[in-house]
Order: C-alpha cells, then structure tokens, then sequence
C-alpha cells in the first residue's frame, strides 16, 4: 500500500495498519530550500522543489499544495504584507466600506492561483503515485473577516442578513477553489476556517454550519473527499464541526485527541491533528517529537486518523524534530525502542522568565498570548482588536504581544495561567481566553483595571 492510498483509507474512515502522516508544509517548504516566505509562496518552481524537499525528508503520505489562507483575499481585494518567515497576512477590508457589488470577480485565472494550480500539476507527475496532495481552501467565515474585519462580530448581532450574504459569497469561492484543485487532481479538499473558533455554537449554527455544508455537498459531488480543519481553541464548536457533511475532522492541540476521537466515532468521519506545534515541533527536541507523536497515536487508534501538526508548520521548525515524527509513523522497531527508553521532559518552570510590572501607575498594560499575529488569523484579529480599544480610551495603555514560538512567549503563557489561544490578560489577569471580545466589552475591561488601581491607590 503506497503512502497515498493509505491517507486517503484514513480520510475515508478504514483501519490502516499505521496513522496516515500529514505533515502541514507551508512557508517551512521555503526554510528547506534556502528561500524565504514571501518567495516561496509566489513560485511555482519553489513550491515544487520545497514540497519535494519535504517529500524526502519526511516521508509523508500527504502535503498540501500550498498553506496560505489569504489566496482568496488578495484576488477580492484585500492588500497583504508579506514577510520572510511567515504567511502574508491581511492588511485591509474592503466590504467595511463598501458593497458585496464592488469587489473584484473571483476567478480560478486571477491573483496566485495559476502558479499554484501549475504546482499541483508538476507535482502530480511527479509524487502523485506516493503522496496524497490536499487543496486547502479558505473557509467561509475567515474570508468573510478578512472583508468585513473585526466589525463582523458585531454585525452578526447588528445586521446579520449582510453577514450571511458575505459568508454565502465566501461559500461559493470555497466551492470553486475547490473544483480548481480538484480539476487538476487534488485529493482532499480542507476548508481551513480558524475564525470559527471565536464564536458562539448559536453563531456557528447560523453563519457557518450551512455555509461549509454547501461547500462539503459541492466537493461530494466532483468526487472529492473533504476535512473541516480549525486551528484554535474550537471547543464549544467541536462537536457541531463533527455533524457538518465533511468527511474528515482536524484540530490542533487545544483539542484533547481522544475527546475529538469520540466525537468522529459517533458521527461516522475521521479525524486529524495535533501534535503541539511550538513547544514540541518548534522548541523541542527530537525526543520530544517521539513522545509526542507515540502519545497521540495510542489514544487516536487504528481507524481513520491523519496525524498531523495543529496548523501550517512554522518557518523555522527543526528538521530533525519532522523526520523523528515521520520515524514513529514508519518505524515499529523505532517505536518500541522509543517507548522503552525514552523519558518526558520536566516542565520548565519559567522562573527566568519576568512578568511586567502591573502596578505602574496610570497605565493598564494588556498582554496578548498568541501564536503569531502575522500568521495567525484568530491572533491578528485579536491584536487588531486591542490595538482599537486602546484608541477608544483616555486610559493609558501598554499592549504587549507574546508570541509562544518563542521561549518567552511559552513563559508568559505559563506564569499567567493561560491555558488557550488566543488569550488578552488585562493587569496580569486572564480575561478573553480564545474569543474576540467587542470594542466596547474590551475598553470596559481596560477602564475597570484602570479605575481598580486608583482603588488601591487611594
């Protein structure tokens, strides 16, 4: 059984002798090639040589094309801002002042697409016998930020038929994105939607559920296979993502395995993640990487799971820590030597680590837990957010990104007791944890902080 044939067994929801391996290779393809981001995601030579790259040294039995959430955006009329080491990320909205009526036409000929689709092609003559490609498509409700901005939330509650009318245009992009990839061969078509995991399960039902399922029915019908993939804390959300039509379910590792496991099982789809993709594939070490990954295999079992990271791999993670993963998914030997040998890491303690000072006077300092904000969409949104808020109020206020693909990021998440991301802590205490807040609720916060120090002061 070629690597291929046994993810799309997995996706299909049949035993497999071993977990399917779905390395997530997005701008990491150009780290592996010497290239950065911004180059590698505008090239289809680069996207073919990274992605074979990735083909050797990790001995996957799927890749996705390309991982980049903002393709679709950039052809509505959305400016990015392109970096070395991760994703573009969003720039501007163009429906928060404008109508559906004056965005540009989507068309499979326009923006990056013609590259990307090239890729697909060169890329199945060439490994199209041995790995499955995914075609990831921007899911609905994300898209539809990306052109309202933040003021979808409180346009879900304000004018709810705009926002379903923008969602629906999204759906029908998603659809054709799909039909593009699947056209020239594609095998799996996911519908990556990490914005989701910042609404209620009533706004999920409504703005989403129907939407994806279109998108899912759509891809049924051109005889594709299909995954619902959410980055993010999706725990309200998890088990309306297991009852829309899509065949498979991904997560990452704010999702517990076994709970998603459960879920699947009895909604009849497989499922996906989610190894941890900072603290172990980013800033451990390989032994980390087997550990993990043996951990995560035990509890998934043998039917219908794709072991993969939680989102797209960040630029810089470590090779070694990828082939160690990839020798736990091929190697039965290596797995037992590795159970028998290896021991987890001790938590560090972070002690190093120094929390700002929360009693200066006059000022609230904000801090931000997230992934990353340039590549992160729920992140971005959620510094989008606090940056207008601090606007809005006279309070004095400091704002401070921790990024957790970086050591101290990791620290700051541990001594604030921040458990999901991403989360806003006001003054050293955690207050919006993996959910956007409105303007209004967040200068709120910062006003109360504000008027609790003169408290204490007086």
């Amino acid at each position: 059984m070629t690597g291929k044939e046994l993810l799309l067994k997995a996706v299909r929801n049949e035993p497999t002798p071993r977990p399917a391996w779905l390395p997530f290779v997005g701008c990491h393809g150009g780290q592996l090639i010497g290239r950065t981001a911004a180059e590698y995601l505008r090239s289809t030579d680069l996207l073919v040589e990274g992605l074979t790259r990735a083909r050797d040294l990790y001995r996957p039995d799927g890749l996705p094309v390309v991982f980049d959430l903002q393709v679709e955006a950039e052809i509505l009329g959305c400016k990015l801002h392109w970096a070395d080491d991760v994703p573009p990320s969003v720039t501007s909205h163009p429906l928060a002042r404008a109508g559906l009526d004056q965005l540009p036409a989507f068309e499979l000929s326009r923006g990056r697409i013609p590259m990307i689709l090239a890729a697909l092609d060169t890329l199945r003559t060439r490994l199209g016998g041995e790995v499955a490609f995914y075609g990831l498509v921007c899911g609905p409700f994300t898209l539809a930020l990306h052109l309202l901005g933040n003021d979808i939330f409180l346009e879900m509650y304000d004018n709810p038929d705009r926002v379903q009318q923008v969602i629906a245009l999204a759906a029908d992009v998603a659809v054709e994105m799909a039909r593009g990839y699947l056209d020239h061969g594609a095998d799996v078509i996911a519908v990556v939607d990490p914005m989701t995991s910042q609404i209620s399960p009533k706004h999920f039902e409504s703005f989403v559920t129907p939407h994806v399922d279109r998108v899912f029915d759509a891809i049924r019908s051109m005889n594709g296979l299909s995954s619902m993939f959410v980055c993010g804390d999706v725990t309200r959300n998890l088990a309306l993502m297991c009852h829309t039509h899509a065949d498979n379910v991904s997560v990452d590792e704010q999702i517990p395995i076994d709970r998603l496991r459960a879920l699947c099982e009895e909604s009849g789809k497989s499922f996906g993640g989610n190894v941890k993709l900072t603290s172990v594939l980013l800033l451990g070490d390989e032994r980390d990487a087997k550990l993990e990954s043996l951990e995560i295999m035990k509890k998934a079992g043998p039917r219908g799971f794709v072991l993969a990271p939680g989102c797209d791999l960040p630029y810089h993670t470590p090779v070694k820590n990828l082939q160690a993963v990839a020798a736990m998914v091929h190697d039965e030997y290596a797995r037992q030597v590795a159970r028998e040998t290896l021991v987890a890491r001790t938590d560090d303690a972070f002690e190093d680590v120094a929390l700002p000072d929360y009693a200066i006077r006059h000022a609230v300092i904000v801090d931000v837990i997230t992934l990353d904000s340039t590549s992160c969409a729920p992140c971005q949104y959620m510094m989008e957010a606090v940056t207008q808020a601090a606007k809005a109020t006279p309070v004095r206020t400091f704002i401070n990104e921790h990024k957790i693909k970086v050591r101290e990021g990791l620290g700051m998440m541990a001594r604030l007791g921040v458990t999901n991301l991403p989360t806003i802590c006001i003054d050293g205490e955690v207050k919006f944890a993996s959910i956007i807040p409105d303007q209004s609720q967040l200068v709120q916060a910062i006003e109360d902080a504000a008027r609790a120090k003169m408290r204490t002061r007086s």
